[in-house]
């Protein structure tokens, strides 16, 4: 049994996967035998989507299963909060996405036997997903009862050229010997309360990252009709009043004798297939699937949506989708692809994390990106800050028209955010912690309304977005809005004091670490809201020289006084950053260093993540974190800080950091490259990498951890390029790892591309795209530009090192019996990062 010592270890920089079951290739992930046992992550990493419309790895017979799904970004279902004692202003709305109609069903059955997996007598499997075209493919020759061999070969493709429509196809072949078969394709929508999802998590115990929602049924069927080999249902939502409409359509290729049936009820919707099959004649079957929501629009409009979108589908193809689904991702390749070194099990890892932003973001356009994407009902389908500070950065250099829709869904939410400013009696905007349809959906106030940082975090993307692509248009026309309003929210929520000096303050705030909550001062908290300060008054000054019209246009639309921008940039000057000069670190907030130090190395690995296991208030009245919070700060906000600082903080916090959330490891990887702990960036790295791959957090069942897929594009441009880009200055500050011979990745930025290939002994940047690219390495100025394409940087060396792979040992705290707690020592180190199991 491993030690409460050893739990806390980072793992070590290997392959924590069994390659005889999921096999080495570096553009797909293969699973070559199923296994009962971890049937919800494997639905989770063979999920397929394209931001607005996910399905889960469910097997196409529908039968056995973690939890069934397939969900629409947006699609909700909502319900009253009931509090057990009320507050003022406590949130309203109860918001969980729902697990829409299931497309996916293709039973089949061989002599009226039915094919059941975990069951079946299999002679050959294998299931991939291939991270070049998107596409899910299954194959297995089954034995049946019967003794006789079938071959099964599906598909499975969510569409990247086609928002609404999912193409999934079916051949079967008897290999030895004739036989009956049946296909049964289905639209089911399962009506259990909610799902089997729910009843589930219901019996595993209380998770707050798990989806919550109404315990009755919440589609309310409002038609069905079936037609040739075309079927449609729809839906609405009892509570938020949302329409849905499914429908799917069919091709048969065979020359066996073949008929069909077709039937529809309230939740079912049936295309059966009854085929004389006779051996060596194999029945090819094409299904088209469409989804159509809306908020408003009743049932009978998206049936003609729907009608529509199978039409096309049924014009097209299916060869000609897959030709523009391998197109789309050629592109997205090309632009976001990150190559290190040789190691194939390490090229696989980040492309699948890759992958998973694809399918996470794509297509959502007016929506935005939750948590889980569109692989499960984690965290019930919302939006939170994690976007914005994970995920945006990825997407504002590889592609930027999605991150300037992710932006435009923020800047929808505006008014709905004005309103929850007023609600909480301030000015200005307040975003929701958690949301769908822009009213705030956390009933726990303490770690959800109370982090207002999130005003900052969408400023601090938004203007991150402008910098890089020059998109002055969408600044002008509706970002400077967001930007006035959540500057005004921080001037009215902080207040003065002076004792010999003024000094603004924002009290009763939570941070990122929601471990601690309802602080004041939090460092995160005031770093950021004092860049979004000073972000707000530098674009209102812009606009009044620059474009003088845009600025009268947004002055009278906003009401904006002139004595504004001047208060904005006075409490920004004078916001308190809290330092404490004894032990050289900042505080966490003002009173963090005041707390008992939680003993870490003495806490059984079965007790994490601590929340888990431990009271809010508990937790509350120690140094402890559920993640990197200063560590953030420095990141996002690196050059307000020197480099001897940042280490001296990361050496604080860092063994008293649980990382019991996935946010953390890749925070922590980055700023420990940075400080020059490099062996230590690389095992919080595949920390992060290998998330869900490993199911390190034991929920990836839930559907994958987006922003963590996210931190892992961050920690290796950010963290092993030394990557920063502040005030719209590219840099560079090498730091990569003494294992790996190079890493290669492209950026996008001001309508032009570059490529970054990072050696041992040199960096070179060379322009692809564009006339000129200006950027810094280690202080120095370089440009590529159409006449010298490509510049070669020697590095001397790859950044700073700090003997030895982990922080100094040092005293941060007393146990109760009067021996002391020692932070940096090996093996101490969080519960986020111990191996899978523990």
């Amino acid at each position: 049994m491993r030690s409460s010592q050893d739990a806390h270890t980072p793992p070590d920089p290997v392959d924590p996967l069994d390659r005889t079951r999921f096999p080495l290739d570096e553009w797909r992930l293969v699973e070559t035998w199923p296994d009962r046992a971890d049937l919800g992550r494997t639905e989770t990493l063979f999920a397929v989507g394209n931001g607005y419309l996910g399905m889960r790895g469910n097997p196409e017979e529908g039968r056995e299963s973690f939890a069934h799904g397939t969900f629409v970004n947006g699609f909700h279902e909502t319900w009253p909060i009931r509090h057990a004692e009320e507050a003022y202003g406590f949130a309203r709305v109860g918001q969980t996405i729902v697990n829409a109609p299931d497309t996916k069903v293709m039973k089949l059955y061989v002599d009226d036997e039915p094919i059941n997996i975990p069951v079946a007598d299999l002679e050959e499997y294998e299931r991939s997903v291939d991270f070049r075209d998107g596409v899910l493919r299954r194959h297995i020759i089954w034995r049946t009862p019967a003794g006789k061999s079938v071959r099964i070969d599906t598909t499975r493709m969510v569409c990247m050229t086609e928002r609404h429509l999912a193409v999934m196809t079916m051949e079967v072949t008897l290999l030895d010997a004739d036989a009956p078969v049946v296909i049964s394709s289905q639209i089911l929508n399962r009506q259990d309360g909610q799902d089997e999802y729910h009843m589930r998590s219901a019996a595993d115990g209380l998770d707050p990252r798990r989806a919550e929602g109404p315990d009755r049924r919440v589609l309310e069927p409002q038609m069905n009709w079936t037609k040739g080999l075309r079927a449609m249902l729809g839906f609405r939502a009892a509570e938020s009043g949302m329409t849905l409409t499914v429908g799917i359509d069919h091709t048969v290729e065979t020359d066996n004798d073949c008929e069909s049936l077709i039937m529809s009820e309230d939740d079912v919707a049936k295309v059966i297939l009854r085929v004389r099959a006779e051996r060596g004649r194999p029945i090819r079957l094409v299904k088209y699937a469409a989804y159509h929501t809306s908020r408003s629009v009743p049932v009978r409009e998206l049936i003609d949506r729907v009608r529509r979108t199978l039409d096309r589908a049924m014009v097209t193809g299916v060869a000609q989708y897959r030709a523009g689904q391998r197109a789309w991702y050629d592109g997205f390749w090309r632009d976001a692809d990150v190559v290190v070194g040789s190691d194939p099990a390490l090229q696989q890892a980040i492309r699948w994390n890759l992958f998973e932003l694809a399918q996470a973001s794509a297509l959502t356009q007016t929506y935005g990106i939750p948590a889980k994407g569109v692989t499960g009902s984690g965290y019930s389908g919302h939006y939170f800050w994690d976007a914005e500070i994970y995920v945006l950065p990825f997407l504002t250099y590889t592609m930027p028209e999605v991150a300037r829709n992710a932006l435009r869904f923020r800047y929808l939410m505006l008014d709905d955010a004005r309103r929850r400013a007023d609600e909480m009696a301030t000015r200005g905007a307040l975003y929701p912690w958690r949301t769908i349809n822009g009213e705030e959906a956390s009933a726990y106030y303490a770690a959800g309304t109370a982090q207002y940082h999130i005003d900052a975090d969408i400023a601090y993307a938004l203007n991150r977005y402008v910098e890089a692509t020059g998109d002055v248009d969408f600044l002008l026309r509706e970002g400077i809005d967001v930007l006035v309003e959540t500057a005004r929210m921080w001037a009215d929520l902080g207040f003065w004091t002076d004792n010999g000096a003024e000094v603004f303050h924002i009290h009763a705030v939570t941070g990122p670490d929601e471990y601690t909550t309802v602080v004041n001062d939090n460092l995160f908290t005031n770093v950021m809201a004092r860049h979004n300060l000073w972000l707000a008054g530098d674009a209102v000054a812009t606009l009044a020289t620059a474009w003088p019209e845009a600025y009268e246009r947004m002055v009278k639309r906003l009401g904006l006084r002139e004595d504004e921008v001047e208060e904005w940039r006075r409490c920004a000057d004078h916001l308190a950053i809290p330092f404490d000069d004894h032990i050289g670190v900042h505080p966490q907030d003002a009173h963090f260093l005041d707390r008992e130090v939680w003993d870490l190395g003495a806490t059984p690995p079965d007790r994490f993540p601590l929340m888990l296991h431990y009271h809010p208030l508990v937790l509350y009245r120690f140094q402890v974190l559920k993640q990197a919070d200063v560590v953030l700060a420095m990141l996002l906000q690196g050059d307000q800080f020197p480099l001897e600082q940042k280490r001296a903080d990361f050496e604080y916090y860092d063994p008293i950091t649980t990382g019991d959330s996935t946010l953390s490891s890749v925070v922590q990887a980055i700023i420990a490259a940075e400080v020059g702990y490099q062996e230590l960036a690389l095992r919080y790295f595949y920390g992060g990498l290998f998330v869900d791959l490993a199911d390190r957090h034991g929920n990836t069942a839930d559907g994958v951890h987006v922003a963590s897929t996210g931190g892992v594009w961050l920690a290796l441009t950010a963290g092993f390029a030394g990557m920063r880009d502040h005030h719209g200055r590219l840099s560079f500050d090498p730091r990569l790892p003494a294992r790996w011979d190079s890493m290669t990745f492209r950026l996008r930025r001001r309508g032009g591309s570059i490529g970054i290939e990072l050696r041992r002994d040199a960096l070179t940047v060379t322009l692809l795209e564009g006339t000129y690219e200006t950027f810094e390495v280690r202080g120095e100025s370089y440009e590529v530009r159409e006449d010298r394409p490509c510049v070669r940087v020697p590095l001397a060396d790859q950044g700073p090192l700090v003997p030895g792979p982990v922080p100094p040992q040092t005293v941060i705290g007393v146990r109760r019996d009067g021996s002391r707690i020692t932070a940096g020592v090996p093996g101490t180190f969080p519960g986020s990062l111990r191996e899978p199991g523990q």
